[in-house]
């Protein structure tokens, strides 16, 4: 995969008129009203019959079939434990009947009717994508593409993967012997760390972590890894303007590649503060769950890095409108990629189907649990890369018997 420039400007850019500005909404306007789905591919009505959800233990899959007889299955995002209730009552009543050919018009559609006046964010994306991900997996199999085909090109065949790291309650001696023990465990060439203060899974509600610890943990890291290695921080959204500025600064000093949420993710106007004020790309749209962000966003040169995340965000056609925005004012995509589910396998499709792809993609490892064949890549890292299956829909057989030890979840 070609790298692409993930420099910013030595200045703050000069702020655009607002006829510029409109002009740049009206282009990304008509961006968003394009279709993703090659519709082309497929002669004849693919009516959506049975959309289920199928458990077993703590884990979840979709299968989808065709009146035709067709199947797709996707694996949920572990989410879906708590979210399970909005896939059976809204949304599986919704792409009964509907002809998969429009799936473009159903997820639109689906934001119109759910979204704009009873749910939002994750608790919907999540379960939403679950859905297309089984769809565009049948898809992939009717036309004997893989789903990179099915919404975009074959641009990127391999994808280059980083490690994301946590450990923040950590003490700095101990998390770096802990990501020194992941790293080493991959073939791996690039790296994530989490800088700021502590995650949400923290108990003590007033922790902040330990004073001084990112200021050390910054020149460690790349004192431990070198320069051949690629990093990257996230902080997420832990800062305010001033403090991520500061700790930008550091980042830049130790040629960091970029810094992912420096402040609150929705801050749109802080987060162009920050990139205004930093040589160094920042990164963000993971919790985004709306078009709003990322347009107000790219319109506005405030971030260079681009990370819908394809279940929190509905899936990968909401998703691709994202990345054509990023492409036609010149911004990277790096598509943040949570935790549950077939993880990297959903993700690098999606990265091999757009020109504007990063460098580096989030890799977590599979769960032990999913019981799949991949006939066309062995999904093992190679010299830091993914070769990206080839196989019809997502590329997975799953084992039919370990399909069949699933049961039948109803509302």
């Amino acid at each position: 995969m070609a790298a692409l420039p993930l420099g910013a400007a030595d200045s703050p850019p000069p702020s655009l008129t607002s006829a510029e500005l409109n002009a740049r909404y009206r282009k990304l306007d008509e961006i968003l009203k394009q279709p993703v789905l090659k519709k082309q591919l497929f002669s004849t009505p693919v009516i959506i019959d049975t959309v289920e959800l199928l458990r077993l233990n703590n884990s979840f899959i979709c299968r989808v079939r065709s009146r035709d007889g067709a199947e797709g299955i996707s694996v949920a995002h572990s989410g879906i434990n708590t979210l399970y209730p909005i896939f059976l009552r809204h949304l599986q009543p919704f792409f009964l009947g509907k002809d998969a050919r429009e799936l473009d018009l159903i997820m639109e559609k689906v934001y119109i009717y759910q979204f704009n006046f009873r749910l939002n964010g994750m608790a919907l994306g999540l379960p939403l994508a679950t859905i297309e991900f089984a769809v565009l997996d049948m898809l992939g199999r009717i036309a004997k593409k893989p789903v990179a085909q099915l919404i975009g090109e074959m641009h990127n065949p391999e994808v280059g993967v980083y490690m994301a790291t946590e450990w923040r309650e950590k003490s700095v001696e101990e998390s770096i012997e802990l990501i020194k023990g992941a790293f080493a465990s991959h073939d791996l060439t690039a790296l994530k760390i989490k800088i700021g203060g502590l995650m949400f899974m923290t108990a003590d509600m007033y922790a902040v972590g330990p004073p001084g610890r990112t200021e050390r943990m910054i020149p460690l890291v790349r004192k431990t890894f070198g320069d051949k290695v690629s990093l990257y921080a996230d902080s997420n959204s832990f800062y305010t303007v001033p403090e991520a500025i500061r700790v930008g600064k550091l980042l830049e000093e130790y040629k960091f590649s970029y810094f992912e949420e420096p402040v609150m993710f929705d801050h749109i106007e802080e987060i162009k503060q920050v990139a205004d004020a930093l040589k160094l790309p920042i990164a963000n749209g993971e919790q985004d769950n709306s078009f709003y962000g990322f347009r107000w966003l790219i319109a506005n040169d405030g971030l260079e890095i681009v990370q819908p995340d394809n279940y929190y965000f509905g899936g990968m056609i909401r998703s691709m409108k994202v990345a054509r925005m990023a492409a036609a004012y010149g911004k990277t995509v790096v598509p943040h990629m949570s935790g549950g589910g077939l993880g990297y396998l959903y993700n690098i499709q999606f990265v091999a189907s757009i020109p504007n792809a990063g460098v580096h993609h989030e890799y977590k490892e599979l769960g032990a649990n999913v019981r799949f064949e991949c006939k066309t890549a062995s999904l093992k890292i190679d010299k830091g890369k993914l070769k990206v299956p080839t196989g019809p829909g997502f590329g997975a057989d799953f084992d039919p018997e370990w399909v069949k030890r699933h049961q039948l979840v109803k509302s």
